[in-house]
This record gives structure tokens, sequence and C-alpha cells, in this order.
């Protein structure tokens, strides 16, 4: 073998390992979003057919079978995205930056179901899905400066909280006197 041709499979070596390892943090990073994305859905669940059906919903508010199938594809494009930033950015203090505010809105993401649906207060909720917002503008900012294609991944998920702020706000608007005289 010649110098050429070692060189050249000592890149392919490379490149293979490369993807592997990149392979590897996007499974562990949809392992992490699917497992929040659980144990949130646990709280959904101890509530969304008794307390949740008793409240009175915007007109737009989508069918329940829709929200599992929406939040598990959500799950699976944040677990890609932080996967990617975590194989790119990794040995850098911008990407652990990164990293950082994404498990700080993963852990509010999953914060919110306790609240709305576990404590059953969706003011309360309405503050937090609206730090969430902020969190995952914050986050897009961050993965924009690692790889912009896991901010791309992303934006489905920043859409869906926005409209699932605007559910929460208008559930608050519709019910409010209910909710006072249960707090």
């Amino acid at each position: 073998m010649t110098g050429l041709e070692k060189n050249i499979v000592c890149r392919k070596c490379l490149v293979l390992s490369m993807k592997g390892k990149l392979l590897v943090s996007i499974a562990l990073g949809i392992i992490l979003c699917l497992g929040v994305g659980f144990l949130a859905g646990q709280a959904t669940q101890m509530s969304v057919n008794t307390w949740y059906v008793t409240l009175e919903k915007p007109f737009f508010t989508p069918p329940g079978w829709l929200f599992t199938p929406v939040w598990t594809m959500l799950y699976l494009l944040m677990g890609i995205a932080v996967g990617r930033v975590w194989s790119f950015g990794k040995h850098y203090n911008w990407g652990k930056t990164a990293i950082y505010y994404f498990c700080l809105q993963l852990l509010v993401n999953a914060l919110w179901s306790l609240v709305f649906f576990g404590l059953r207060n969706p003011i309360a909720g309405l503050a937090v899905i609206l730090l969430l917002f902020f969190l995952i503008i914050k986050t897009l900012q961050q993965f924009r400066g690692i790889d912009v294609w896991a901010m791309r991944l992303l934006y489905p998920y920043l859409i869906w909280v926005f409209f699932a702020t605007l559910l929460n706000l208008g559930i608050v608007i519709l019910n409010f006197l209910y909710i006072k005289n249960a707090t």
C-alpha cells in the first residue's frame, strides 16, 4: 500500500469514526428528549381525562389525539438537534453553553406539564410557558453559532410552543372565574 493509499484509508476511518460519534450523540439526544417527554406525559395523563375535559377551551384547540404524535415528532427533532450540537461543539465553551440552554428549556418544558396538568394551574402554566418560549429563543441563538441545521430542527418546536402559549392563554381567559374560585 502506498503512502497515498494509507492516507486515504486513514481519512475514511476518521470520517466513519466522526459519523459514528455523531450518530451516538444523536441517539443519546433522542433518548434524553423522549425520556423527558415520557415523564412529562405521566403528569399530563393524571388530569387530561378528568380535570382538563371540564375546562372551556379556545375554538382553535386541536383534537386530543393530535398531541401525542406532534410531541413525539418534536422530541425526535429536538434530540437530533441537541445530538448534533453536542457532537460538534462539546469541546468548546460556547458548545457547552448551548447545551446548558437546551437542557434548561427541556426542564422547563417538563415543568409546564407538571404545573398546568399536575397542579391544575393554567395561570402558573402560562408563566412557565412564557419562560419556555424565551428559553427556546435563547437556545436557537446558541445553536446558530454551532450548527445551523440543529437550529432549524427546533423551528417546529418554537412554533408549536407559541401555539401552545395561545391555547394556554385562551384557557386562562375562558376559565378565569373557575380558576380563581378553585385556588
